[in-house]
């Protein structure tokens, strides 16, 4: 018998009884001839008693031990002296006087300490990656392996009590163009030809609401080659994917918006915030979030707000202002609670370096001070443009008004990158609150930067308005039936009412310049599959990764996996990507050339 009990389950009911206890030696201490040994498995840790009173023999064999050796103990449970007793352990009233030990396997010792109370710096943490396996064995990293099982099992549960399948749609798929580039597997069998790794099982789950499945979801394994961020994992993720039929854009607002709310009950202490009247998620159209906040994705969790104060300043004798305006820009004004007492010259600077990395030609700002405005601007605007200016946006005295002068898009994400930074300078991003909302209405298409119409959002999504709406009106008024869940900052869902008809699908696809033909050998299966009968319907993918990254307040996405790759893509345990023996490559028909 390998064990009888856990090193996590031991109370003071078991004192008098023999036990066998199975793990790793997590510290040793000789203290005057008696030994302790505490000892860990995933449950948590006892502590052992080497005395050679009760066994010489096991005593002997304990004074070998050394840090994450493996052990298999027999012995009997004891109670503690009531002065002794350790409250920080869950089996701290209790210890094993052990009377026999095996040594099961021996170790190296760690590259790095496992009960380290400190924070892992970036250096340590390619050092743990290199060595996961034993990196795993932290319990921090065991609570959160046994926290995402327990979040994927709730998922599971709430998808399945509301009347959903789970289907597995295939991994190697088809290459299409969804807005990253794909992974490609090349065909052994068929020569010259290649599969792509699903960025997302978009068109399966399509075909499936066609073959009649009405809700499917499934936890989806998804793969594109897209540089890795703090909140996005290289190569790889999950998503928990769902779609339904017979539903418009309401229904499936109304299905994920209380598991969004039992999530963060759940897996949180966080308490829901920036809720309307009926304590709901508020919701934002694309065009209003963008305005009002600098962002499709808007930390709600504080209130600082962009003003558009574009026709108070046209004609100004600001130049900058009045030259954006003259333009066809817009003139957005940014005011900072107490960021004007906060904020030093440096801060400024650097603020200003921020919204110029977004496009911005720079960032003009005022200071409201008890005797005066203060900014090199207000002699250029006026004492009662400036005074007006600030009194459009409210500010008091101590606050800061930063302005900023372009297109509406490069406003808008300079001033809404200004705006988070900010929020983070004066630490109003509160982890005790957790902000979602509700991101509407986008647009369809965008202009690319070589001018060209392309798909803004999902593809396959239907345009307000139908097919109606996609003749003759300008491409980049017209809004989709899409999307996103945000929380604090970050995007959680995201997701449609699909496009199933075909005469719509090609009318949309030649707008961003596809011809019927490349439609159809993109996309025949869809295409097919909508000519004999499709539903109407619709669905949203969640990024469960990154929703259990914010709920438990962590500051990388990597720490979610229990294998995951460094920030470069590169997995340091496994040595991957790494080169391939010459007779694979002949086999799949590949010859490589490096292109520096």
């Amino acid at each position: 018998m390998m064990r009888t009990h856990t090193c996590g389950e031991l109370t003071k009911a078991h004192v008098g009884e023999t036990v066998t206890l199975a793990g790793w030696v997590h510290r040793r201490r000789d203290h005057g001839g008696i030994i302790f040994i505490d000892l860990r498995d995933r449950y948590g840790l006892t502590q052992l008693t080497f005395d050679p009173a009760h066994s010489e023999v096991a005593h002997r064999a304990a004074d070998r031990l050394r840090s994450e050796w493996v052990v298999r103990v027999t012995g009997r449970v004891s109670a503690r002296p009531a002065e002794m007793v350790n409250a920080k352990m869950a089996t701290g009233a209790i210890e094993v006087e052990a009377l026999g030990l095996e040594i099961l396997s021996t170790a190296k010792t760690p590259p790095f300490e496992l009960d380290a109370e400190h924070r892992q710096t970036a250096a340590n943490e390619n050092v743990r990656l290199q060595y996961r396996f034993v990196d795993l064995r932290r319990a921090e990293m065991q609570q959160l392996l046994m926290l995402k099982d327990r979040y994927i099992r709730h998922l599971r549960a709430y998808f399945h009590e509301r009347g959903f399948t789970e289907v597995q749609t295939p991994i190697l798929a088809n290459s299409s163009p969804e807005g990253a580039r794909d992974f490609l597997v090349p065909s052994r069998l068929h020569p010259g030809k290649f599969y792509a790794l699903p960025q997302a099982p978009q068109q399966f789950k399509q075909l499936l609401m066609v073959g009649g499945v009405d809700r499917y979801f499934q936890i989806a394994p998804c793969f594109r080659d897209e540089d890795p961020r703090a909140d996005r994992h290289y190569g790889e993720f999950y998503q928990a994917d769902m779609e339904m039929s017979f539903v418009d854009q309401e229904d499936v607002l109304q299905l994920i918006e209380p598991l969004a709310k039992e999530l963060t009950a759940a897996f949180s202490d966080k308490e829901l915030v920036a809720l309307d009247d009926e304590q709901k998620f508020v919701r934002l159209p694309y065009r209003e979030a963008m305005t009002r906040y600098g962002s499709d994705k808007p930390d709600l969790r504080f209130n600082l707000e962009i003003v558009p104060v574009t026709e108070m300043v046209a004609g100004c004798g600001f130049g900058v202002f009045a030259g954006a305006v003259e333009g066809g820009g817009v003139v957005h004004a940014l005011k900072v609670d107490g960021g004007g007492a906060a904020f030093s010259r440096k801060d400024i600077d650097e603020l200003t370096e921020i919204a110029t990395s977004k496009g911005a030609k720079g960032l003009a700002y005022i200071v409201v001070k008890e005797d005066a405005l203060h900014s090199p601007i207000v002699k250029f605007l006026g004492d009662d443009l400036a005074q007006s200016l600030v009194a459009k946006v409210e500010a008091q005295v101590g606050d800061i008004v930063f302005f900023g002068a372009d297109t509406w898009g490069t406003v808008c994400a300079a001033l809404g990158a200004v705006r988070d930074a900010c929020g983070a300078r004066l630490g109003l991003k509160d982890d005790a609150k957790a902000a979602w909302c509700w991101i509407v209405d986008f647009p369809l298409y965008e202009r690319t930067e070589d001018g060209k119409i392309d798909f803004s959002h999902n593809p396959f999504s239907l345009p307000h308005g139908g097919r109606k709406a996609l003749e003759g009106e300008d491409p980049l008024a017209i809004t989709g039936q899409q999307y996103d869940l945000v929380i604090n900052g970050f995007e959680a869902l995201s997701g449609a009412i699909r496009n199933h008809d075909p005469e719509t699908m090609y009318a949309a696809f030649a707008i961003a310049g596809y011809t019927r033909e490349e439609v159809d050998a993109q996309f025949g299966a869809m295409i097919r599959a909508f000519q004999y009968g499709a539903p109407p319907h619709g669905g949203c993918a969640i990024g469960i990764d990154r929703v259990l990254m914010v709920l438990q307040n962590l500051t990388s996405i990597r720490d979610i996996y229990a294998f995951p790759k460094d920030g470069t893509g590169r997995d340091l345990m496994m040595d991957a990507p790494a080169a391939v023996d010459a007779a694979l490559l002949r086999e799949a028909h590949i010859r490589t050339t490096v292109v520096s």
